[in-house]
């Protein structure tokens, strides 16, 4: 199983940018789809964008243009580039591994990390 830890979250204003990061340890990294998902208050939790083994991505719609998903093998680590940060983004952000046929995560929650965009 893998063990996943998120970090780079922040207070930003609109129209800034933030690169959260996500560590991972325990089982073959490379091997897995990761996924961001985020959590605003009230809402459910919702997919922003996934990456498979191979490099293949898929992004919510709002947020196409905007955010980037990349990974790097070697380092064990996801990472999500956001641009253009909207009050709408504000959410608790979270990776995790993930099935491709429809991103559903597949392991355990970490933390988390906040981001907050707000003037």
């Amino acid at each position: 199983q893998v063990q996943l830890v998120e970090s780079g979250g922040g207070l930003v204003q609109p129209g800034g940018s933030l690169r959260l990061s996500c560590a991972a340890s325990g089982s073959i990294f490379s091997i897995n789809a990761m996924g961001w998902y985020r959590q605003a208050p009230g809402k459910q939790r919702e997919l922003v964008a996934g990456i498979t083994s191979s490099g293949n991505t898929n992004y919510k719609d709002s947020v196409k243009g905007r955010f980037t998903i990349s990974r790097d093998n070697a380092k064990r680590t996801v990472y999500l580039q956001m641009n253009s940060l909207k009050p709408e983004d504000t959410a608790v952000y979270y990776c995790n591994t993930a099935n491709p046929a429809g991103w559903r995560p597949s392991g355990s929650w970490g933390q988390g990390t906040q981001v907050t965009v707000s003037s």
